[in-house]
């Protein structure tokens, strides 16, 4: 990390620190803690429902600061996870250094630090989702010698008071401006809270989704993140999604990351790039193309596309944003700029690398040339998913994928260059399997190739069943067929649902 990078950096302590995140020790918090008087330290990490938990220390003395990190603390295991029986409880909680960053809403100087779980063994506890991803992410590392690579797309709908004055058009709210864009302060003010937590974010802008009720104005947003390995992308979206909610709460509006709102509006789908590195060169790209590599990739993710729902479409109204029609996958396959495809291959800057100096015919800059950016897009998962078990389900699919011995054949039987919903294209739509309709119907994707997922030790069989378990109580079979047509019932069904992503 050169000078400027430190300098302009948004994280505080990386600042002070003069070095990258990931090099912070405790020695470092502690030192930070006792020049900028931090009073309070907050212990933050995700269970079993996703969300993220809290444990906090006032801080009392230099020592007790000392144990805090060292030791880490005791937790109720069972209050946590579902499998885990009352009566042996117990876990440890222990902070990761690199994630430290200071609260932006606390009213004292306070650091918050993500942890990981451990078992009364002192072991990584096999099912917390943190140690999951990490082991997928260490397989994929040790047998290909690549980094996988994620980014996250957020979108969430603002709810808030209707207001007439400059209103947004329906459905035409893609990159609006304020006044029509009534919450781009809300984004902007996420954006640096975000950043200065040490997350990596591209930009942000109001999406699509905009509409009003007698009521209430509903503006759709979105976040977009930077390439990060696998982790510290995962990292950054739990906090960029406690941090949209905690403004929501404080500007008094609702923050909503549902995967529909109501039918025939744009749903909020949590789409996530993906792209391996190898010694800091972008594996996706050979000869200037997409590369074998990655379409071996996409074509073990479309293998395993149906059950992957069951890690990131975990609720019943999942399955009425994946309709036709709605800019949502239905069908799997992949495709170039194709935004109804499981998998999209974005633009990436490939024979493209002379626009800005065509734009600026007076500047004679040198441009050196910079690494390919070119990802490629999972369309499917939503603000239900947990992020942690759905890279992991990517990682594990990326890999199988590149153990197939037919991927490239796979790869080209499922890549799609029309849009299968016209109908001159039908033959060629109904060649292409569905995604499931349901959580019932994803579950048995689950059941179905839970081998996959397991054959490594990457998911403990328990989770699988815990999994399959919950989706079928929504016992949501044909839930669309008996829906259709039926506004009222689907307006009662989403309000169930409204802020359990």
């Amino acid at each position: 990390m050169n000078d400027s990078e430190i300098l302009m950096n948004p994280n505080e302590l990386v600042r002070f620190l003069k070095k990258p995140a990931s090099e912070f020790t405790k020695n470092d918090i502690i030192r930070f803690c006792e020049a900028n008087n931090i009073q309070m330290v907050n212990f933050r990490y995700v269970a079993e429902d996703g969300k993220l938990k809290t444990l906090n220390f006032v801080i009392s003395s230099k020592e007790h600061l000392d144990s805090v990190l060292s030791a880490g603390e005791r937790v109720d295991g069972s209050s946590l996870f579902s499998f885990i029986e009352a009566g042996s409880s117990d876990l440890y909680v222990i902070p990761r250094y690199r994630t430290a960053f200071v609260n932006p809403f606390s009213d004292v100087p306070t650091i918050d630090i993500l942890c990981s779980f451990y078992d009364s063994t002192g072991k990584p506890l096999e099912s917390a989702p943190e140690n999951v991803l990490r082991k997928a992410h260490d397989l994929f590392k040790s047998e290909t010698g690549m980094t996988f690579k994620a980014l996250a797309e957020l979108e969430y709908y603002v709810i808030s008071e209707r207001e007439d004055f400059y209103p947004g058009v329906d459905q035409k709210g893609y990159h609006a401006s304020e006044p029509f864009a009534k919450w781009e302060n809300l984004r902007r003010e996420a954006l640096i809270y975000i950043a200065s937590a040490g997350g990596k974010v591209k930009y942000g802008h109001s999406e699509v989704g905009c509409f009003m009720t007698d009521e209430y104005l509903y503006e759709q947003h979105e976040i977009e993140f930077l390439p990060m390995p696998a982790e510290e992308a995962v990292e950054q979206l739990i906090i960029a999604k406690w941090i949209v909610r905690m403004l929501g709460y404080r500007y008094g509006v609702d923050i909503s990351f549902a995967p529909k709102i109501t039918v025939g509006k744009a749903g909020s789908g949590l789409h996530f790039h993906m792209m391996v590195e190898k010694d800091g060169k972008n594996m996706m790209v050979e000869n200037g193309k997409l590369s074998n590599t990655a379409k071996k990739m996409v074509a073990g993710i479309l293998d395993a596309a149906d059950a992957l729902t069951a890690f990131g479409n975990t609720i019943p109204i999942s399955y009425l944003r994946l309709v036709p029609h709605q800019e949502a996958p239905t069908n799997i396959c992949w495709g170039e700029r194709n935004r109804s495809v499981v998998i999209r291959v974005p633009l990436g800057w490939i024979g493209a690398e002379h626009m800005v100096q065509h734009a600026n015919p007076n500047d004679c800059s040198v441009y050196e040339a910079k690494e390919s950016k070119q990802t490629v897009e999972y369309r499917v998962a939503d603000g239900s998913a947990n992020p942690y078990l759905t890279v992991a389900g990517l990682i594990v699919a990326a890999l199988d994928g590149l153990r197939r011995p037919d991927a490239l054949e796979l790869a080209e039987k499922l890549y799609v260059d029309v849009n299968i919903f016209r109908p001159e294209f039908k033959d060629r739509l109904a060649s292409l399997k569905q995604l499931p309709a349901s959580c019932w119907e994803s579950a048995e994707a689950l059941e179905a190739k839970r081998q996959k997922f397991e054959k490594d030790g990457i998911y403990p069989h328990g989770m699988i069943d815990s999994i399959i378990s919950k989706l079928k109580a929504f016992n949501d079979k044909g839930l669309s067929e008996k829906l259709y047509g039926n506004n009222a019932e689907i307006a009662k069904l989403v309000s169930q649902f409204l802020h359990i992503a």
